[in-house]
């Protein structure tokens, strides 16, 4: 009997070991959890010191990327803020969500209420939520799972008439927290202070460089407006009738044509005034990078700094976003993990293809998150190792009203966009472009016996994504609850 009851014990005390274990294991699972912060920007080409532009002053992202894994090949699914931004925060395709536009019918809570977004997934899990500036297109799209959530603020101009005429661009003497980035900057810097002490995801969304290009004279001073060329305005040989646009976002603005090109001497000055927007935001960027090392958070502070869709300031004559072409869908990333990883890289280069809605679940996987279904995957192993084979394609869309779909895939080096209906998905016209040496094309070759098999190829894989029985790209969406459980 006293044998037994030896055992018992024994037998009690190592099932009181392990859980013991298993309870510490759990709760340092729990402690390692990262905080995430994303600078989600607006409008951001990849132009910029650290991707080789030697114009543009950038130091602070410049460091950023010095820090962890720059992606030169990194790609938005829409070049349009509002679906863009949808498919960033559920990671999931616009064609997988059927959502393309700016207005109520391509916001994310109107049309899917169960599909799982970032900030829901975290702070179902026990983070403190934080949106700062522009986020989601719409200000009330998927608010109720931010804690915290400051709302993008309006446009502010300095000099007298600019507002009433809407000006495009101004360089008022004023401090960086005039404008909008400035207040940002610092409701991030406050939202840190307080959360110093709690697990956190925040997003602070900077506006610049979106028009208008408005930023404090001393970002404008660090450029000459001469040191900027024309770009050529032709447009590439046989491409599509829709397939740019008349830029109408532009034309909304004070101080550039209604119709027609823009001349010459507007024309570089509105790219000295986009690049002063660009230095204005790095500055902010900077401050909040500053505040992070200052409240001693970065050893847990993951980081990532990403562009929602690029941009055209006069290439083809155009200028704006809204197409397929490879300066509208190629993007900045750059990813920077917590100093406290142990193998946490610096100063790395990824060339691997990769996409936006892979955000998502790279930090999910990162907190240790157990993730919902997503059309991304996890960036982690490239993260570690950033030459890791990866993705053979990333894929794009834009519409064209109700009636016309654009399908687009690259594979790093060509270009491959077919113009479909957009119910019926019947052939309108195709497009191959080459990017080997330039993210500007030159000429639509899709036609040329000698391109056959390369045709061939990247038809292939636009199939895999955008199959040719597929149905409308407008017929409902019903996806539910897409959580993992």
């Amino acid at each position: 009997m006293k044998s037994t009851f030896a055992r018992l014990a024994l037998s009690l005390n190592l099932i009181f070991i392990v859980c013991s274990l298993s309870f510490v294991s759990s709760a340092e699972s729990v402690d390692s959890q990262p905080n995430v912060v994303v600078f989600l920007i607006d409008d951001l080409r990849v132009d910029l010191g650290t991707y080789g532009s030697k114009h543009v002053i950038s130091p602070n992202i410049d460091k950023l990327a010095e820090k962890g894994v720059k992606f030169t090949q990194a790609y938005a699914q829409q070049a349009i803020c509002g679906p863009s931004r949808v498919s960033i925060m559920t990671g999931l395709r616009p064609e997988t969500l059927g959502l393309y536009t700016i207005d109520r019918s391509g916001r994310l809570r109107p049309n899917h209420p169960g599909v799982v977004s970032m900030p829901q997934l975290f702070k179902q899990n026990g983070y403190k939520t934080v949106s700062i500036g522009k986020v989601y297109h719409s200000v009330t799209d998927d608010q109720e799972n931010w804690e915290t959530h400051i709302k993008k603020l309006p446009n502010y101009y300095a000099i007298e008439g600019n507002e009433e005429a809407k000006f495009a661009y101004e360089a008022g003497d004023v401090a960086d927290d005039f404008y909008k980035d400035g207040k940002v900057a610092n409701d991030a810097i406050t939202q840190l202070k307080a959360l110093k002490d709690d697990k956190f995801l925040m997003v602070v969304g900077f506006s610049k460089p979106h028009l208008p290009f408005n930023a404090p004279k001393k970002y404008w001073d660090l450029y000459d407006r001469e040191q900027f060329e024309v770009p050529s305005r032709k447009k590439p040989d046989n491409i599509y009738k829709l397939a740019l646009t008349n830029w109408n976002e532009l034309r909304m603005y004070g101080g550039t044509p209604k119709k027609g090109d823009v001349d010459d001497q507007t024309t570089k000055t509105l790219i000295h005034a986009y690049y002063a927007t660009v230095s204005y935001m790095d500055a902010q960027l900077g401050r909040v990078m500053n505040a992070l090392d200052e409240l001693k958070l970065r050893d847990n502070t993951l980081v990532v700094f990403m562009s929602d869709h690029g941009y055209k300031l006069g290439e083809y004559g155009t200028w704006n976003k809204h197409s397929n072409m490879e300066l509208d869908t190629r993007v900045p990333l750059i990813i920077s993990r917590e100093t406290r990883y142990k193998d946490s890289k610096q100063n790395a280069t990824s060339h691997a293809l990769v996409e936006n809605i892979d955000v998502m679940p790279t930090i999910a996987q990162a907190a240790g998150l157990k993730a919902p279904k997503m059309d991304g995957k996890s960036l982690l192993p490239l993260l570690d190792n950033p030459d890791t084979p990866w993705s053979e394609a990333a894929y794009s869309l834009h519409s064209r009203g109700k009636k016309y779909m654009g399908v687009s895939v690259t594979d790093g080096i060509w270009r491959y966009t077919e113009w479909r209906d957009a119910n019926s998905q019947e052939l309108k016209f195709k497009e191959l472009f080459y990017h080997k040496d330039s993210d500007i094309a030159d000429a639509n070759v899709v036609d040329q016996p000698k391109h056959a098999a390369t045709v061939k190829k990247m038809q292939t894989l636009l199939y895999k994504k955008f199959p040719k029985q597929a149905p409308s790209f407008h017929e409902k969406r019903n996806l539910g609850n897409n959580s993992a459980s």
